[in-house]
């Protein structure tokens, strides 16, 4: 039996117009009732998550989320940190440096919320998307030591692969780096991402990998899906997530992650 399913948010459980299914709603809610931790795990910070907890009423001493790609795991309730893992202000201040040699957009997570140096749409959409404040600050008065959560590179899908291309291979030891969207590149502390924060959180409650399931579609949910002992992509996930998955189930705008856990959980 599998005791604890995450589930990424956007282009996963959520539908296209960043709903869930009333069928979705029905079959999470059986789930949990066969004893099953149901965990949302998101690039998103909390506060553009929690809509989405209260809609689902996840929101007891029982129930956990894993924010920030992994950054951040803890309790709902009691805001229990499970785990924290971040970046520091002089992670931040190289990457700006490399951003404007590859000509591409940037902007960061602190505790200050989004901070930028220039409003662009992407940092606009953060805001919105994610009910916080959006704030455009010179990043010479970042501190080396200062808390920084995450680093985004943020522009067109086809100027940020062109920057990706180019960006210096070492940055791959130094960092956590994932493709959330085609217009986010995200840069994370090397032993932040959502499969380590899904493995932190199963040994929290000791649960074997097993018994653990992940379901996802971008970049960004590649650690996680292989990570779990069931690992399953969305029908419109990219083709490398799909490729190490356990399994493909339909899309997200086709009840994709109820369709597979009424397969696998409960058993219809």
């Amino acid at each position: 039996m599998y005791k604890i399913v995450t589930i990424d948010m956007d282009g996963t459980l959520l539908k296209s117009d960043k709903t869930i299914s009333d069928f979705t709603k029905e079959t999470l809610r059986q789930v949990r009732n066969r004893g099953t931790k149901i965990v949302l795990a998101s690039g998103r910070p909390i506060a553009g998550i929690q809509y989405y907890l209260d809609e689902l009423n996840l929101t007891s001493k029982d129930d956990y989320v894993i924010s920030f790609n992994g950054a951040l795991v803890r309790n709902v309730s009691t805001k229990k940190i499970i785990a924290h893992t971040v970046l520091h202000g002089q992670d931040l201040l190289d990457i700006y440096e490399l951003s404007k040699t590859l000509g591409v957009n940037m902007h960061a997570f602190s505790n200050q919320g989004c901070i930028t140096t220039c409003l662009t749409k992407y940092s606009e959409l953060e805001g919105t998307m994610n009910k916080i404040p959006v704030n455009i600050i010179d990043y010479n008065i970042i501190k080396p030591d200062d808390e920084i959560i995450k680093i985004m590179l943020v522009d067109e899908p086809d100027k940020l692969q062109q920057a990706i291309n180019k960006l210096p291979k070492e940055l791959y030891n130094k960092y956590t780096i994932v493709r959330s969207a085609p217009f986010f590149l995200e840069f994370l502390n090397k032993n932040a991402n959502k499969g380590v924060a899904l493995q932190k959180l199963a040994e929290h409650l000791n649960i074997p990998k097993e018994e653990t399931m992940a379901f996802g579609d971008a970049g960004n949910d590649e650690h996680m899906i292989k990570f779990a002992g069931m690992g399953i992509a969305m029908g419109n996930a990219f083709s490398e997530i799909k490729d190490v998955a356990n399994y493909v189930t339909d899309s997200n705008d086709e009840d994709g992650v109820a369709k597979a856990l009424r397969k696998f959980i409960l058993e219809e």
